[in-house]
This record gives structure tokens, C-alpha cells and sequence, in this order.
């Protein structure tokens, strides 16, 4: 399994940097950071060479899309927008924070709700698209989570739905606090599972 980890400058390293460690710890998963450029910075300076152009994302199993304090001008830029060729018929597809403006911006999201930060909400409202008070959503092959801290969440969520729960559950039960992974990993799977029950019942699983 291949996993797109969109990343554009001004990213939130907490977004990118999370889903990056997590997928690839999965047996035979890769996941590479994917950008318009040969390199991308952070919204605190930190820069990090692109393993992928953002057309790779088309290709890819699983495309995860952090957010940033530039996603607004990413999703203003129609040329660099039409570099983002996403399928939710083939793919396993997440956004975290202000990341849901862009598939809310691809016409990905509908009038389904999603979820955001506080700061990204009035943005991703303006696009016509209504936000939950929650830190996670998912509807088929689509979520986004809400809030920084809910990387793992979205993590969570793409592997058991990509490689199953029992995969999710011990990628979270690894990066879990000592002392406290038993109760970490019912935590996170108790966000995710309700929407793993609807990926099931719609077939959506059996895609990958």
C-alpha cells in the first residue's frame, strides 16, 4: 500500500509528521510526504524535502492531507489545485484541520459534515460545507478529523480500514504511553469503530 501524505508549506508538523510515523509502521505500507516542490517548511520553520510531486497522490492507496496556515492560499491556487487528482472509488481519502478545504474544494465532501479546527471552521464554512463539534468523521472512504491531537485518530482510522482493526490496533498500542496503552488504544478505536462498521457495510473495504 502506497500513502500520499499531502503537504503543503506553512504545514503543522504535528498533521504530517503523525501520519507519517504511523502509516508507516504498517506491514508493507509506504507512506512519503508529497508537495508542490522539491521541498516544503512549516508553519515553525522546519523544512523537509518532498519524497513526492503532489501528482502522486492520483496513484496512491491512501491519501492523507494535513493542514496548515496556508491551506486557504492552497486551495485558491487553481493550478496548483489541479495537480490534486483524488478517486474515493479506489482510495482511502483523510484531511485533518484546515486540510478539509481541499476536499471540500475537489467536491469530495457534499453537503456531508465534517469536522475542523476552531481556527480553520469559519474557512471551511465559507465553502459551503457543515462542520461538527467532534473530533471525527467519516463517511465511506472520506474523513477528516478536527484539533492537532487528532492525528492519530485519522491515523487510525485509514489503517484499519486499509489493513484491518487488528493492524490499528498495534500501531497504537506501539506509539502508546507506557503505563497506559491498554487504555489509549480502546480510547482511539472507540472514535473510529462506528465509522469502520459503515465502511464495512458499504463495501468499501473490500477496494483495498
Amino acid at each position: 500500500m502506497r500513502v500520499a501524505v499531502l503537504t503543503f508549506d506553512g504545514f503543522n508538523e504535528l498533521d504530517s509528521f503523525v501520519a507519517l510515523a504511523l502509516l508507516n509502521r504498517v506491514p508493507g505500507w509506504r507512506a512519503d510526504i508529497c508537495g508542490p516542490g522539491q521541498s516544503v517548511t512549516s508553519m515553525n520553520g522546519v523544512r523537509v524535502d518532498v519524497q513526492q510531486p503532489l501528482e502522486f497522490a492520483s496513484q496512491a492507496d491512501v491519501v492523507l492531507i494535513g493542514s496548515g496556515v496556508r491551506t486557504r492560499e492552497v486551495v485558491s491556487d487553481a493550478k496548483l489545485m489541479t495537480r490534486i487528482v483524488l478517486d474515493p472509488a479506489r482510495q482511502i481519502i483523510g484531511a485533518q484541520c484546515s486540510g478539509a478545504l481541499i476536499p471540500a474544494k475537489l467536491g469530495l465532501i457534499g453537503d456531508l459534515p465534517v469536522c475542523t479546527d476552531v481556527t480553520s471552521k469559519p474557512w471551511v464554512i465559507e465553502t459551503g460545507v457543515r462542520v461538527i463539534d467532534a473530533p471525527f468523521v467519516a463517511h465511506g472512504p472520506v474523513a477528516t478529523a478536527g484539533g492537532c491531537m487528532a492525528a492519530h485518530y485519522l491515523s487510525a482510522w485509514a489503517i484499519a480500514v486499509g489493513a484491518g482493526e487488528a493492524a490499528a490496533r498495534n500501531v497504537i498500542d506501539y506509539v502508546a504511553p507506557v503505563g497506559e496503552k491498554a487504555e489509549t488504544v480502546a480510547r482511539v478505536m472507540s472514535v473510529v469503530a462506528p465509522f469502520l462498521a459503515q465502511a464495512a457495510k458499504e463495501k468499501v473495504a473490500i477496494r483495498y
